[in-house]
């Protein structure tokens, strides 16, 4: 999975016009799955989302997690992360996950968020999104989960 995560003061996701997410202080989460992710690839991300310490202490270090300052998070959907722009002009999409599978990921990422005490919000899988945030620092980073992979016995390493 892919994750471009960003730090927000607030962010709301609209559909038709029509809000279906909105938070205050936390993080906003655009979200791919690939061919090769799996239900513990999913669980890994969001471990990751949940425990990464990107919020400043009292000493303005990035010592805090989201679920150390009580915040929220908004998982955006979004396909066109896998996207590969290496050749020609037009992207390629080939890498990422079948529809209804990716939506699968998804919703196990936001439930083990939503386990582990983080109110999460999502998008709407497939559609046309308008997302506005306020970025806090600018902080924003990239997660990939094939970097963690084990490529041994292709199983998925859990190291946080």
């Amino acid at each position: 999975m892919r994750a471009v995560m960003q730090r927000v003061q607030h962010a709301k996701v609209s559909v038709d016009g029509s809000v279906v997410a909105s938070m205050g202080k936390g993080l906003l989460v655009f979200l791919g799955a690939g061919h090769a992710d799996t239900e513990s690839v999913a669980d890994w991300m969001a471990d990751k989302l949940v425990n990464l310490r990107v919020f400043s202490d009292e000493q303005g270090k990035m010592n805090l997690s989201v679920k150390d300052i009580q915040g929220e998070m908004i998982l955006v959907s979004q396909f066109t992360l896998y996207g590969d722009c290496r050749k020609g002009r037009r992207p390629s999409f080939a890498g990422a996950m079948e529809p209804k599978a990716a939506s699968l990921l998804v919703d196990r990422v936001a439930a083990r968020v939503r386990e582990s005490g983080i109110e999460c919000s999502q998008g709407v899988f497939g559609a046309d999104m308008k997302v506005e945030l306020l970025n806090d620092g600018p902080v924003t980073l990239l997660l990939d989960s094939a970097v963690s992979r084990r490529s041994a016995k292709g199983g998925f390493s859990q190291d946080t």
